[in-house]
């Protein structure tokens, strides 16, 4: 486990992946090896393999069907033993919508991954009603 991620948190599978908010600074530690970042690419571009995902803050992503496929990739990798971080901006409502999807992923009830997202990442994740009906959206579709 001396090259896990700083933070990460275990889904329900036993997979791991990070949740972080960028404006945070990097944790100490061993880099990720793959990322999933929400938000528009602007100026910042990791060292490590990455993927970004068209979400604005709030909101939910503008095209569904790539984030989905962006969120299962990420998931894989995680559930293969790559080091995965997931992150937005500020770590909480995108990042967390992200974390339920892949609990649900991870073989979690969809119609609990929002509580289960909060119990064991952030108490305020999935920050808003749209965000939450988009794991519902995931869970069918994703």
């Amino acid at each position: 486990m001396g090259d896990a991620l700083l933070d990460a948190i275990t889904l329900p599978d036993g997979t791991r992946v990070r949740g972080r908010g960028r404006r945070q600074p990097l944790p100490a530690g061993p880099l990720p090896t793959y990322g999933l970042y929400l938000g528009r690419q602007r100026t910042w571009h990791p060292d490590w393999p990455s993927t970004w995902v068209d979400w604005p803050d709030f909101r939910t992503p503008r095209d569904s069907a790539a984030a989905a496929a962006a969120i299962r990739h990420a998931f894989l990798l995680a559930r293969s033993g790559e080091r995965v971080e997931v992150a937005c901006v500020g770590g909480t409502g995108r990042t967390g919508t992200v974390i339920a999807c892949m609990a649900v992923l991870a073989g979690h009830p969809a119609e609990d991954a929002v509580a289960w997202t909060r119990r064991n990442y952030r108490p305020r994740a999935v920050e808003t009603r749209g965000q939450r009906r988009w794991v519902g959206w995931f869970a069918e579709h994703g």
